[in-house]
């Protein structure tokens, strides 16, 4: 590896570098909102209490069948396939004409979606029963119990698990550069072709990915020690307690 030629691929190509960087923290993090939002709607049908009887029982099992095989088969399939049969399949099955940036949004956030619906229902169906019990002992239906009670605690418990999913689809937005989307590896791609030093190109590639996966962590670990609260707490009675002593 020569020093060298690092330096020189970052001064002669950084504007590529930096719009294959910020192209794909934008696929991410569009993707990884548009999943979550996905992810959390699954998840809360998912645990919707089936009746015993009538036309719900029917159609909520028809919802949960179709929501169980789109989780499975999302969760079965790698990415890069996924992206394929969506950008190249749209315009052979519909004849649509789809823009790659739609494709990639679109791809990602599905795929985000159906491992987030898991995560989500696992961080419902750990809260305690209860406060499911609780709740409608005075009155809530399942919706008031979900936005009321339960939500609340489960979007601060999966928090870590749906940051590491942003990190995660940081780096899998290489896999995209198979439908020709201008992210950081495809842009790369054409650096290394243009000066054939592939080696200190990717290199180059490696530390953006690295850099970029390390701030948004340490960002993450913020907000989820801002959320959690000082570590210490001092009851207000102890403090009257003092200060009358004093």
């Amino acid at each position: 590896m020569s020093f060298e030629w690092i330096v020189k691929i970052v001064s002669e190509n950084w504007p590529m570098f930096l719009r294959g960087a910020g192209m794909t923290l934008y696929i991410a993090l569009i993707g990884t909102i548009i999943g979550a939002i996905i992810g959390l709607f699954a998840g809360v049908v998912r645990t919707i209490p089936v009746p015993e009887r009538g036309m719900k029982k029917v159609l909520l099992k028809i919802v949960n069948v179709v929501l169980s095989i789109y989780i499975e088969f999302f969760r079965g399939t790698p990415m890069i396939v996924q992206a394929m049969v969506i950008y190249y399949g749209s315009a052979l099955a519909f004849n649509i004409d789809m823009n790659v940036m739609v494709a990639a949004v679109i791809v990602v956030s599905i795929n985000t979606g159906a491992y987030m619906a898991e995560i989500v229902r696992g961080g419902i169906v750990s809260v305690d029963k209860g406060q499911f019990e609780a709740a409608q002992a005075i009155g809530m239906n399942h919706f008031q119990t979900m936005m009321n009670v339960v939500l609340p605690q489960v979007i601060r418990n999966i928090l870590p698990a749906t940051g590491n999913q942003f990190v995660i689809n940081i780096k899998d937005t290489s896999v995209l550069n198979v439908i020709s989307v201008s992210e950081l590896y495809f842009l790369t791609k054409s650096v290394a072709g243009n000066n054939f030093r592939y080696f200190e190109s990717f290199f180059v590639a490696c530390m953006i990915y690295f850099v970029m996966t390390f701030i948004v962590t340490r960002i993450l670990l913020y907000f989820e020690r801002k959320l959690d609260g000082p570590d210490n707490y001092t009851m207000l009675k102890e403090e009257i307690d003092v200060n009358q002593k004093m």
